[in-house]
């Protein structure tokens, strides 16, 4: 039989690729980098979660379920559900002594900790005969809704505020001055003074605002118009306002941690865009998936995490080249997104009843 050898540039390319082989899985393994830990059940049906930052972590469940959940961060155990249901005559608003129900769509802590407030995309009793809707405007006569103030000390609710039609984003001031309220259906946003406990000003956006994020030194709020093409800024020395033409349906917005860049996912084209606060003008963006909604910023500003609701996925951005490190699949219809400083961990609403929390390490 004869014998067959092989060139020794062979042996050698051969021997290489070998020992390549493991180094290409380490590096894969590497990239994947998010692992699921837990996955909460039960009567949620969460359209947002929200970390307070401090230990514990909100889901607001809609009219579908008509509460509010709250989970220890750490454990990731029940501490509370807290149903959506008030009186409005005790709180004025109302002479019919009928309990009326809410249906939470976001919520907000409050700088120092003690208040949780949260939006209702509706009102249910007596009086209350038009719910809202997604497709709207101000002509449409959709009710009024409320801002519920929840206390952290017993998790009751202590206090509510009458706000546009359709409020979804609400957002306290770092200084706990004010707390913004984006009204969907009313094309406005609500301005709650924290000291004078009521509305103190209404803006008016455009159509169908959503996303607001204020800035550190509490001066300005940032605000997407996800039927247009602006992200509005409003000045909270004198409530004068400008924009910022970011692009067509932007719907969430995060600020970096020195305030010098924005994010925003635009749900249409599926894209996170970045935009230079300090230049006033737009960065890089990156494609994520199919109707970008809901991203969250890691505690030191490197990361972001964004839900593509219809891809069923999370992706991970590097904010610093807004590179997409990672994408996986989740969940069916991943609507909201936070990120937890304290245990770095990310945790997800899915839409259809479910909470997913994955370890970044």
């Amino acid at each position: 039989m004869r014998k067959t050898f092989l060139p020794l540039t062979l042996i050698a390319t051969i021997s290489l690729s070998l020992i390549a082989i493991p180094v290409q899985a380490e590096e894969s393994a590497k990239k994947s980098s998010m692992k699921l830990i837990k996955t909460i059940d039960g009567s949620i049906a969460p359209k947002s979660v929200r970390a307070s930052n401090d230990g514990i972590v909100s889901a607001h469940n809609m009219m579908y379920k008509h509460s509010v959940t709250i989970y220890d961060a750490k454990t990731f155990e029940l501490i509370k559900t807290i149903p959506d249901s008030v009186s409005l005559k005790n709180f004025g608003f109302s002479k019919n002594s009928s309990i009326f129900r809410g249906s939470p769509v976001e919520g907000s802590f409050s700088p120092d900790g003690k208040f949780l407030y949260v939006s209702n995309y509706s009102m249910y009793g007596p009086g209350y005969s038009k719910e809202g809707s997604d497709t709207c405007s101000p002509s449409s006569g959709f009710d009024r809704s409320f801002v519920y103030r929840i206390n952290r000390s017993n998790y009751q609710i202590d206090a509510i505020y009458s706000v546009g039609s359709v409020p979804k984003v609400v957002e306290v001031t770092p200084n706990n001055k004010y707390v913004l309220v984006a009204n969907w259906c009313s094309y406005t946003v609500s301005i709650i003074s924290v000291a004078e406990q009521k509305v103190v000003k209404t803006v008016k956006i455009g159509k169908y605002p959503r996303g607001i994020a204020i800035s550190k030194d509490s001066s300005k709020a940032y605000v997407a118009e996800m039927g247009g093409n602006k992200v509005h800024v409003i000045n909270l020395e004198d409530f004068s306002t400008s924009y910022i033409p970011i692009g067509s349906n932007p719907r969430a917005i995060v600020l970096s941690p020195d305030d010098t860049k924005m994010y925003v996912t635009m749900n249409l084209t599926g894209r996170v865009a970045s935009w230079d606060l300090i230049e006033n003008k737009p960065g890089k963006s990156v494609r994520t998936g199919n109707k970008a909604r809901s991203l969250a910023l890691s505690s030191d500003g490197s990361e972001l995490f964004v839900v593509n609701y219809l891809s069923n996925t999370l992706s991970k951005i590097q904010t610093s080249e807004m590179k997409v490190l990672e994408t996986i699949k989740v969940c069916p219809e991943p609507i909201g997104v936070t990120y937890d400083n304290s245990s770095k961990n990310t945790w997800i609403a899915c839409y259809r009843g479910q909470i997913k929390i994955y370890s970044n390490n």
